[in-house]
């Protein structure tokens, strides 16, 4: 089952994009956040012609947004609003496999602003609590299988970042808040996909700043964007991928698709 987590920054906008990634690499299962479209909105005729029967989402206009595609029936579906913001940052759904069940988690982790101070700034502050909901939503969930994508607009490690000295400042790579994601992901022992399979002292990007005259080719990135596995399911993952050149694509996003591929045969 090949998953992909991808911030499109706009679904409507990002139609022809999406449909060419979908033509190279024929994903099973894809979640997208910040789609940026009401429900009423939404283009459902589009997605369903893309190769996708089974679409869920929850969206705001001009806002936030999140969307699961996928070729394989969702059941259990839940659109959580976090902390009663009135934010459509979450969504989930039920996957039957041959291995039991696998709940899927697709977040849009607010972004914090611009100033990492929660006396100053309540979109920081909004951030570190969502996180810590999270954290607390999963730690009890412990016999479950659990796949949790999305931008977390958190870069956790110093190589996830083109300058850990330098953006240690800047909101997405603070202490403070690599210690929430690591809280986190210690919740459940979650299992980071990508770097299962690259080294921490790798760098690895998946987000690249519209400030960027040449954002590849000076390569100023973040890993803003995460898979994560549940233990139990670590003999499944089979690999990895990031499509960096989907950067470099007619008006893309600064985010591009990651993907991990899951054996549950």
């Amino acid at each position: 089952m090949k998953i992909i987590s991808w911030n499109i920054n706009s679904l409507r906008l990002r139609l022809p994009l999406l449909k060419k990634f979908i033509a190279l690499t024929n994903p099973d299962v894809i979640c997208l956040q910040e789609i940026k479209v009401s429900d009423p909105e939404f283009p459902l005729l589009e997605v369903r012609a893309l190769g996708f029967d089974h679409i869920e989402f929850s969206g705001e206009k001009s806002y936030n947004g999140v969307a699961i595609f996928s070729k394989f029936p969702l059941t259990k579906i839940e659109k959580i609003d976090v902390l009663n913001y009135g934010h459509k940052r979450h969504i989930s759904a039920t996957i039957k496999t041959k291995v039991g069940e696998v709940e899927l988690h697709n977040f849009y982790v607010p972004a914090g602003g611009d100033i990492p101070d929660v006396a100053l700034n309540d979109k920081f502050d909004h951030k570190l609590k969502f996180v810590d909901w999270m954290g607390e939503f999963f730690a009890p969930q412990k016999s479950k299988k659990i796949v949790v994508v999305g931008d977390m607009n958190i870069a956790p490690l110093e190589q996830d970042v083109w300058s850990h000295k330098q953006l240690l400042k800047i909101v997405s790579h603070t202490p403070i808040e690599v210690e929430k994601m690591n809280a986190l992901q210690r919740s459940l022992n979650f299992i980071d996909t990508h770097r299962f399979f690259t080294p921490e002292n790798e760098k690895l990007y998946s987000w690249w700043s519209y400030r960027a005259a040449d954002p590849l080719g000076a390569n100023k990135g973040r890993r803003l964007d995460h898979i994560w596995a549940t233990p139990n399911l670590k003999a499944h993952i089979k690999s990895m991928k990031i499509y960096r050149d989907f950067r470099a694509e007619i008006q893309p996003s600064d985010h591009v698709p990651i993907e991990t591929i899951f054996d549950f045969s």
